[in-house]
């Protein structure tokens, strides 16, 4: 089967720079690392480091895209046309100034000569910033399996992308672990909604209505169709197989919990939302990494099987979107359901 376009990654060997240094000598474009055909000869704003105002004019120091943090200039304010990037600028300055204590003025002049260090320097941390989170986001949709888009966003303080998280779109086995591929057995039905299938055969009700909104509680398992049935991907029975039809935001929350997720648009109680993934563990090994948990004040182990708990599975270094839930949702927002299938090869 062939891989996924995007999907495989190797540690860089080289720094930012070198790469965009060696890409400019051969004159190769490389666009996830900001060298394109616009700026390969040519320079282009990439984002507005300091001001300052000599004998009555404006300058700003600009960082070019695709090139070095050592190629910085100042440049006259006429010769910039980049409105969007003006206004970045003025408005992280703005933030800034306005985070600062109470017991400090907060002094914003338009006549001002130069930026005082400190808030040039927090500009530059911010514009890196958004840079990281950018091609992170990029990363994310890169990796999906499913059409909606994941958004990333930060308003709240300088973090920027988790240093060790991997973004993945199903489980990963932990060495000694197998996963079931194909499923033993599978149904025959002409309409699945009507003929119930695969949930009759487990002794269990069927988990959705026509609209594909669960109609059981809590608790209770979902079988859905899986690998060995003979009908398709537009079965009523295969809604979590088909993965999150909505757009998600990971973002920073601004109650000190990290990370959170939320939904961009209005989502109808009872749909289902993502899948859980993550690493899958003995428990014997999820007991080992529970208290190391335990002791940071985290966890994101979850048992995986329904009728023992053999297996876990741990979303700390591998997993998808759900891995950011943990901190932000409200126990009544989501309800968590186990649910057996095998997919179809895609």
């Amino acid at each position: 089967m062939a891989a996924k376009r995007g999907a495989w990654c190797v540690p860089c060997l080289a720094s930012l720079e070198t790469l965009q240094e060696l890409c400019r000598k051969d004159k190769l474009t490389c666009q996830s690392i900001g060298i394109t055909k616009k700026n390969l000869n040519n320079y282009e704003v990439e984002y507005l480091c300091d001001y300052k105002v000599e004998e009555g004019m404006e300058y700003y120091l600009v960082k070019w895209k695709g090139w070095p943090e050592s190629t910085t200039s100042w440049e006259p304010r006429r010769n910039l046309k980049c409105a969007l990037l003006l206004k970045q600028f003025y408005s992280d300055q703005y933030k800034y100034l306005s985070q600062l204590k109470s017991d400090k003025a907060i002094i914003l002049k338009n006549n001002i000569e130069a930026l005082d260090p400190a808030v040039a320097e927090y500009i530059v941390k911010k514009a890196k910033q958004r840079i990281a989170l950018t091609r992170w986001e990029d990363e994310l949709n890169r990796k999906k399996s499913n059409n909606a888009r994941i958004f990333v966003e930060n308003v709240v303080d300088l973090e920027g992308p988790p240093v060790d998280f991997h973004y993945i779109n199903d489980y990963k086995a932990s060495p000694g672990i197998s996963m079931m591929n194909e499923a033993m057995v599978g149904c025959e039905c002409t309409d699945c909604f009507v003929e119930n299938c695969c949930a009759a055969q487990a002794g269990v009700k069927f988990a959705y209505d026509k609209e594909g909104q669960l109609r059981i509680h809590p608790g209770q398992p979902i079988y859905e169709c899986n690998s060995s049935c003979k009908c398709g991907q537009e079965c009523p029975n295969r809604v979590v197989q088909k993965g999150t039809p909505y757009p998600l935001c990971i973002f920073r929350t601004n109650n000190g919990r990290g990370w959170g997720v939320k939904t961009l648009q209005k989502i109808k109680k009872n749909s289902f939302v993502m899948e859980y993934f993550g690493e899958v563990i003995t428990s014997e090994e999820a007991e080992r990494r529970g208290q190391l948990y335990d002791h940071k004040g985290i966890t994101y182990l979850f048992d995986l099987d329904y009728d023992s708990d053999e297996f876990t599975v741990d979303a700390a270094r591998y997993g998808n979107v759900s891995h950011f839930v943990n901190h932000s949702v409200r126990s009544s927002s989501l309800h968590t359901f186990r649910c057996i299938f095998a997919k179809l090869s895609s």
